[in-house]
């Protein structure tokens, strides 16, 4: 019997405002819905944020049975469980961090019909599958983090790989598999490996128009940390990640930080489980507001109001990149990401590249984040295009199109810096020429005999970082090359030579230091409120209402009200339980449960 969309829609949006608190579905998430409830298969690609969950959580509510999530992530797992049962919907997990006195009674409430949604790792599911499978109804299989799926994929399991097996063993049961990020490749393997070469693929636009793009070009030492501190000041008391490259690195920042008088862990793999558990605790309760992580830390973190993103050093290609900066801003309000990029990111790299399994491959991958962190056109329209998708104007909210780059003729700089190349023989690096062209008076330089050069110090009324933003953009107009193998020493081009000898000219972008990112503009999300002072006073106070109820029920802050919701509370001011029930992100549950303490807060406020 065809499904009457009409009356589907209807339902549909009745649970979603008494489970879920919310009016209206996000862009294809219905779509999605409607095509699972006509008991099909589908391949959905959403970003983070973009409401991946309710495209299975919903026809699992929908429909009769229990619908089987499978998730690679114990961490994951759990926020998901809490966040649904904070709502009222009946969700558990079998998983290994519980007894199996624990995991038989999830099993025995799931076959005696009791649950909608039961989460379980790849592993125990088939293992266990053949014993207890054939008792259950089984609405739907969801397969979450697809892309683990795939032997191309960035987070290979091989577990996964056995989940072919899902639909031979359930052939009536529609499957969903979902990921944020997944390209041609990935898409068709995940397909395959699932049996589900029919599947519909659902693609959402990977633009994040609410986080706000910057990089920063050539800091380091010093100047690097001051302006990442005046950055966090910016944030005050909001949550943030700052991804850094090596697991040293995060330990030496995390201590700078904390003398800084900031509150900041390190997050890495080489920590124990007790410590790791203990900062991704503390990050998820909102009591250390600051995380400093290899890419360790970040895939399972369900946490909705992580403000900013930074990138301390330039990431190795553009999915990790997006990735990470997707860890911000999931509730769909204002979030920064900054990037500080350096010559010295691409050294690094680059050794890992040489040392890798597939070299031509992952050159081109670091080519192109390289591209995009030296770009001087709009950042969203090079990083959409890379996952195929276009837009026709530019973002407005990035660093680029907020301060449109100035040209000029950078002819003279160009012959200066070639010229010391060439009077050293192509034997140095980016560093020393540095120091030749400011005339450092460094050991190496007086070693080496450089101080005697003609274009030693020629280039001393510049800064060290006007140095760096401009030799880096030399790098990447082609008008000299790094030898990686030869000690990084630099080596003058074809073109190189036509500007050195006069035969060509060519235009740089002017430096501007930027201390900081600017605030970024305002973006159509679902919910997009400007508070004034008084209801930003209150919203302060409504964290601290929802941090100490968090503490007494020991769950996460989140859990109990997102940001979002804290902010459409502070703009609409509800003083009756009708009207706490009628905000944005607030269903029945919530309203029988929070209605009296905040509202009573809001009287004292107003």
């Amino acid at each position: 019997m065809p499904l009457n969309l009409e009356q589907l829609k209807t339902e549909a949006l009745g649970i979603l405002r008494r489970f879920y608190g919310y009016s209206s579905f996000l862009p294809m998430q219905f779509e999605v819905i409607s095509h699972i409830m006509s008991g099909q298969d589908c391949l959905v690609l959403m970003p983070t944020g973009g409401g991946k969950s309710i495209c299975y959580q919903m026809p699992a509510l929908l429909s009769e049975g229990c619908c089987i999530v499978v998730s690679p992530l114990l961490a994951l797992m759990k926020d998901q469980v809490d966040s649904l049962v904070a709502n009222g919907v009946p969700a558990a997990s079998i998983n290994s961090m519980q007894t199996e006195a624990q995991n038989r009674e999830v099993l025995d409430l799931a076959l005696a019909g009791r649950l909608k949604l039961l989460y379980i790792s790849p592993e125990r599911l088939l293992n266990d599958m053949s014993n207890w499978s054939k008792y259950m109804k089984i609405s739907l299989i969801a397969i979450d983090e697809a892309h683990c799926i795939s032997q191309w994929g960035h987070d290979f399991r091989p577990e996964y790989t056995q989940l072919s097996v899902l639909k031979s063993q359930f052939p009536g049961v529609p499957v969903v598999a979902l990921t944020a990020t997944a390209d041609q490749l990935t898409r068709d393997d995940i397909r395959k490996q699932l049996n589900i070469a029919d599947a519909k693929l659902f693609l959402s636009s990977f633009d994040r128009k609410n986080i706000s793009l910057s990089v920063l070009s050539g800091y380091s030492g010093t100047d690097k940390f001051n302006t990442l501190v005046r950055f966090i000041d910016r944030h005050h008391g909001e949550s943030g990640i700052i991804y850094c490259f090596s697991r040293k690195n995060t330990e030496s920042l995390a201590e700078k930080l904390q003398r800084r008088g900031l509150v900041a862990e390190a997050f890495h793999a080489g920590l124990s489980v007790a410590e790791k558990n203990r900062v991704q605790t503390g990050f998820l309760n909102d009591d250390i507001p600051i995380v400093c992580a290899t890419v360790a830390f970040g895939m399972g973190i369900d946490k909705s109001n992580v403000r900013w993103v930074v990138h301390y050093n330039m990431p190795q290609n553009m999915e990790s990149y997006y990735q990470e900066i997707g860890r911000a801003g999931r509730d769909g309000l204002e979030a920064d990401a900054l990037m500080f990029y350096s010559y010295g990111d691409v050294i690094s790299h680059n050794r890992f590249v040489a040392e890798s399994g597939q070299v031509k491959l992952n050159s081109q991958k670091l080519e192109l984040m390289q591209r995009y962190a030296e770009s001087s056109i709009c950042r969203r329209r090079i990083l959409l295009s890379y996952f195929n998708e276009r837009i026709d104007h530019d973002c407005g909210n990035c660093d680029v199109c907020k301060n449109p780059p100035k040209r000029f003729d950078g002819s003279m700089l160009v012959q200066m810096a070639l010229s010391a190349i060439v009077r050293t023989d192509q034997q140095i690096g980016l560093y020393t020429l540095k120091d030749i062209l400011r005339g450092s008076s460094n050991a190496e330089v007086i070693q080496a005999g450089y101080h005697h050069l003609k274009t030693y110090g020629v280039g001393r009324h510049l800064s060290n970082l006007e140095w760096n933003a401009y030799l880096l953009q030399m790098q990447q107009l082609g008008i000299f090359e790094v030898a990686y193998n030869e000690n990084n020493h630099l080596k003058i081009t074809p073109y190189g030579a036509d500007i050195l000898y006069g035969r060509a000219k060519v235009q740089l972008t002017e430096f501007v230091k930027k201390e900081f990112v600017e605030k970024p503009t305002r973006t159509e999300t679902v919910l997009d409120l400007e508070l004034d002072i008084t209801e930003q006073e209150l919203f302060n106070k409504l964290k601290a209402l929802r941090y100490a109820i968090a503490q007494q029920e020991h769950k996460k802050p989140f859990m109990v009200f997102s940001d979002k919701t804290l902010k459409a509370m502070a703009h609409d001011k509800p003083t009756t339980k009708l009207a706490f029930g009628s905000v944005f992100g607030i269903g029945e549950m919530k309203t029988e449960q929070y209605w009296k303490r905040f509202t009573d807060l809001i009287k004292r406020s107003i």
